[in-house]
């Protein structure tokens, strides 16, 4: 049994605030009160001067398991999430061979149970992620799977997509999109604008491979009426059309990353490779549009994209090296310095984004502190600042953050009742 005192405790889905006792037993809120009773034989975690929350849900991650575990696997990935206040991760689907079956998804799942946090993953929308035929999604849903995605490509063909849609719309399960159109793009990982031309000499992304993409499929969802979720969106426009899309169709939601909303193209003047994602981090006016659809509710769901490689990957020339950044130990920093000290969202509305709304979207038990709840929680001073720097719990450390002074420390993650990272 483990006391939690005078914690300040934010709930986003039930709007509770406020100073509180929480008693945990058998893995599950037992009771939340002020000035309680510390019962008999409770292990007691003084948590006065830090926030209590439901334990951070990341709906996109990628861990590399399997087929390219030099760069994290299960067991790595795991340990950043848990540093990062995570208790419940989604994996994209993008390994070595891809979830497109099964039998995969099983094994991951299978050694996934190991682990001291809630590991789910999502499985393919198409067979190898080619594009061309639809994985048995019936059996991939028996079999486990979060939701279907093919992130790190489109789903270019759009009866293709349509009939997805459907058939994961009668499973109850969402689709999760990836929406750059490859014909537009000459190098990517970078905005076609004058950062990639006048200073890297490279024509880049241009936004049109985003924006048309996102037209279509909100079109499609629309129509179909199953769960969407637009991914990592990068685009003044793609959050325009979002926006109107989901006035009248609310299953259609979209994520943003935390360096979407933290960071300009002219952080890979500085940064170089490590600022390298796709779609690419583009200008000050998307960075405020983005910023914009997380106030109004267009994005209703903040997920990290934590995308890991290896040092000798990421110090290749830039149109060698590959696109993606860690995220899982500095997303709730970065979420707390860029939308709630700078005033686009409270504490509460920051939370929801991490928490109940996509606990809500993926249909997963977390992302609550209510009696009889799972006992997932992070605890945080928001105020305490810290340096961004290696050795991250991650097994790699692309990270364009490191130096940066930010706040926010997690000092304990507690997964099922039982406290599993400790600052």
């Amino acid at each position: 049994m483990l006391f939690i005192r005078d914690g300040y405790l934010i709930d986003p889905a039930s709007g509770t605030q406020g100073r509180r006792d929480i008693i945990i037993e058998d893995g599950r809120i037992r009771r939340i009160g002020t000035d309680l009773r510390v019962p008999e034989g409770a292990k007691i975690l003084d948590a006065s001067g830090l926030t209590v929350c439901p334990g951070l849900i990341d709906t996109h991650a990628h861990f590399r398991d399997p087929g390219f575990t030099y760069k994290e696997d299960l067991t790595t990935g795991a340990a950043a999430a848990l540093r990062g206040g995570y208790t419940s991760v989604i994996l994209m689907a993008n390994t070595n061979p891809p979830v497109d079956c099964p039998k995969v998804l099983e094994d991951i799942l299978s050694r996934g149970k190991d682990l001291p946090l809630h590991l789910y993953s999502c499985a393919n929308v198409t067979r190898g992620m080619a594009g061309r035929e639809l994985c048995d999604l019936e059996a991939l849903a028996k079999a486990g799977a979060a939701g279907f995605t093919d992130d790190g490509l489109p789903v270019m063909d759009a009866g293709l997509l349509e009939e997805a849609l459907i058939r994961a719309g009668k499973l109850g399960l969402p689709v999760s999109l990836h929406e750059e159109d490859k014909s537009y793009i000459s190098e990517n990982g970078i905005n076609a604008g004058s950062t990639a031309a006048r200073n890297l000499g490279l024509t880049g992304s241009p936004r049109e491979a985003e924006i048309s993409m996102i037209a279509r499929d909100v079109g499609i969802a629309a129509r179909t009426g199953s769960p969407l979720c637009i991914q990592h969106i990068s685009t003044k426009e793609g959050v325009e059309l979002v926006r109107r899309a989901r006035r009248d169709h609310p299953n259609i939601h979209a994520e943003a990353t935390p360096h979407h909303f933290s960071l300009t193209e002219d952080a890979l003047l500085t940064a170089g490779t490590l600022a390298k994602v796709n779609p690419p981090i583009r200008t000050e006016e998307d960075r405020q549009a983005i910023l914009k659809g997380l106030e109004d509710g267009t994005i209703d769901i903040i997920a990290t994209d934590h995308a890991p490689h290896a040092d000798f990957e990421k110090q290749k020339p830039f149109p060698e090296a590959p696109s993606g950044m860690i995220g899982l130990e500095t997303a709730l920093s970065l979420s707390l310095l860029h939308l709630v000290k700078r005033g686009h969202l409270s504490t509460m509305q920051m939370l929801a984004c991490l928490t109940c709304h996509p606990a809500d979207f993926y249909h997963l038990p977390g992302g609550r502190v209510r009696e009889g709840a799972p006992a997932d929680l992070t605890l945080f001073d928001p105020g305490e600042q810290w340096q961004v720097e290696p050795p991250f719990a991650s097994r790699s450390s692309n990270s364009p953050f490191i130096g940066q002074m930010l706040p926010g420390v997690v000092y304990y993650t507690i997964v099922g009742g039982r406290i599993v990272y400790r600052k």
